[in-house]
């Protein structure tokens, strides 16, 4: 299955879930939760407050080597939506993607997406979860991002 095919199938249509795509085409779906956006919009918030002019995308797909992969929140600088706007999936990540880490996640599922974020563009990536925030760059594990502010549960 292609995204387009995703995105005009009216089955898939307001589901209660986070739809991705893996390398076969396979659908793959994650349930949301009220906790879970509530979330996304404070990180949201945080990234634009902190960082330059841009745009927060809440569940922006991004095309990888492994599928179409959904980040809960991206930030993209103006320049990269001057050169993409808002096709779907971007070929490219953002600037900043950013995952909910849920009890279902496991640490090497994160590590894979993670991953593919990078190697699509992707300058930073954030873990987000109850306990604590992982940032990661192409030189690996960071201890902070001068973009994360304060995200609080």
């Amino acid at each position: 299955m292609e995204w387009f095919e995703v995105l005009e199938n009216p089955l898939f249509e307001n589901l209660p879930f986070k739809i991705e795509l893996n390398r076969f085409g396979q659908v793959l779906m994650s349930p949301a939760s009220n906790s879970h956006g509530n979330m996304e919009y404070r990180v949201g918030r945080v990234l634009e407050k902190n960082c330059p002019p841009g745009e927060i995308i809440i569940e922006c797909s991004i095309q990888t080597s492994d599928g179409v992969k959904v980040a809960d929140v991206a930030w993209a600088s103006s320049a990269f939506i001057s050169e993409y706007g808002y096709i779907t999936p971007y070929p490219q990540a953002p600037e900043i993607c950013v995952e909910i880490i849920s009890p279902s996640h496991s640490d090497e599922e994160m590590r894979i997406k993670t991953e593919l974020y990078l190697a699509r563009g992707a300058q930073e990536v954030w873990w987000v979860n109850a306990q604590k925030l992982r940032f990661f760059s192409h030189s690996g594990e960071l201890t902070r991002s001068p973009r994360a502010g304060a995200i609080r549960q």
